[in-house]
């Protein structure tokens, strides 16, 4: 029998690839209001919580592994049209449907889920679905 698995201690990294890197970050940092904790030629990488970090690649960057230092990371890329989810508070939901009014952003879809939950969609500048989600979409969450 084999021995269980270490635990995991939660999702560390989200990756969206780009087609215009000044683009996209317009786009988080002004309608979302993120901040890039790094930013070079290839990535910015974006605060979004305790211990969740979103990864913006220039989609061109990463067809080939990149040489740090440190190590080498491999090559990794994504296409087309991928979801993530932000958390948010319940008490703000009114207030993100009113930041996202403000920056003509508009909102593809709302759902409210069987725990309590509720979602907003809508889609950033490359039509990736983004989500802003509240407590009770999951067991864990």
């Amino acid at each position: 029998m084999d021995a269980p698995a270490p635990k995991i201690d939660g999702c560390l990294e989200t990756a969206l690839y780009v087609e215009d890197l000044a683009r996209a970050s317009h786009f988080y940092e002004d309608a979302l209001g993120l901040e890039p904790m790094f930013a070079d030629q290839r990535l910015i990488a974006y605060d979004c919580g305790p211990r969740s970090v979103l990864l913006l690649f220039a989609r061109e960057t990463m067809s080939e592994a990149v040489v740090l230092p440190g190590g080498e990371i491999p090559p990794h890329e994504g296409r087309g049209r991928l979801h993530f989810a932000l958390a948010i508070r319940s008490e703000d939901l009114g207030l993100w449907e009113r930041r996202l009014a403000e920056k003509n952003v508009p909102i593809e879809a709302r759902m409210e889920w069987p725990r309590g939950g509720r979602s907003l969609y809508f889609r950033d500048p490359d039509d990736n679905l983004v989500e802003l989600a509240t407590p009770g979409i999951w067991k864990n969450y």
